[in-house]
């Protein structure tokens, strides 16, 4: 496994897991018109997990690539909203605004993982 297809699984692992041990830190940035905050915050971590695994396996490393890029696109509207909502707390604004231009080296990174693993 190349080091940037491990360094995305274990990233997405943990981040997996931690939606399972502890939801509610993730259910408060589940936008309210997106419905009930826990179905998010577990279909999320459950994609995570399964992106971590696709990653994982040499025959399907080339879909997770693809699969994790798409997942980071989906949760953006989650870290958007968690800097309007965490506007008036300069720290949690601070580390929501910085987490914004982050998701875009990990969308490049997916994409190349992908590309990286065109014939396995």
């Amino acid at each position: 496994m190349t080091r940037s297809a491990a360094a995305m699984a274990s990233m997405l692992t943990l981040a997996g897991v931690g939606h399972f041990a502890r939801p509610e830190i993730f259910d408060s940035i589940v936008p309210p018109q997106m419905g009930n905050p826990r179905f998010w915050t577990y279909a999320s971590g459950a994609a995570e997990l399964s992106c971590a695994a696709l990653l994982a396996v040499p025959a399907t490393r080339r879909a997770g690539g693809f699969c994790t890029a798409a997942l980071m696109v989906a949760v953006y509207p989650a870290n958007i909203y968690s800097v309007r909502k965490f506007w008036n707390n300069p720290t949690a604004r601070a580390a929501a605004i910085a987490r914004l231009p982050l998701q875009i080296p990990l969308i490049r990174t997916s994409l190349q993982i992908a590309k990286d693993h065109q014939g396995t």
